[in-house]
């Protein structure tokens, strides 16, 4: 089949299965005498677990760790098992990032008048460098009891006076 009907099949754009291939993620494939791409059954099931893989988050690097376990009938399943709860670590991580992010807007945005006033902890934030999305428990002029960590985690931030 031609990178059109494999792409459909996998649900795997044409353009990612050429940048898969490009990358090594997936061999070459077999060309016909006018440089077109001819895919196997076995091309497209491959696909189809990378997309699969992609929709849980792997990385590339992580996939094709997984693609040559899956194609190794001798592998050890703890290989696999350790690659899925490394991920896991790493989602349960971002989703705890998330979460502080969204808890900091929602601070912000509750203590933003959203007035006509240009005062606003929101812009005041984000000018200073702050970064947001990290709660701390130091005192800071506009923010009142709370406010944004600075860059160098841990540290209050500086406020200038006016």
């Amino acid at each position: 089949m031609n990178i059109g009907q494999a792409a459909e099949a996998s649900g795997v754009s044409a353009k990612m299965i050429r940048y898969y291939e490009s990358i090594g993620l997936i061999p070459k494939t077999v060309r016909t005498e006018a440089g077109y791409r001819v895919y196997s059954e076995n091309d497209v099931n491959t696909l189809g677990f990378i997309r699969r893989a992609r929709d849980l988050g792997f990385s590339v690097e992580q996939i094709s760790e997984l693609v040559t376990l899956w194609r190794d009938r001798q592998r050890a399943s703890t290989d696999v098992k350790r690659i899925a709860l490394e991920h896991v670590e790493i989602l349960e991580r971002k989703a705890r990032e998330l979460q502080e992010m969204a808890a900091t807007l929602k601070h912000l945005a509750k203590h933003c008048h959203g007035n006509e006033r240009p005062e606003c902890p929101i812009i005041e934030g984000l000018q200073n460098g702050h970064e947001v999305g990290l709660i701390d428990i130091h005192s800071t002029p506009h923010f009142g009891a709370v406010g944004l960590r600075s860059a160098r985690r841990g540290t209050a931030p500086k406020r200038e006076r006016n």
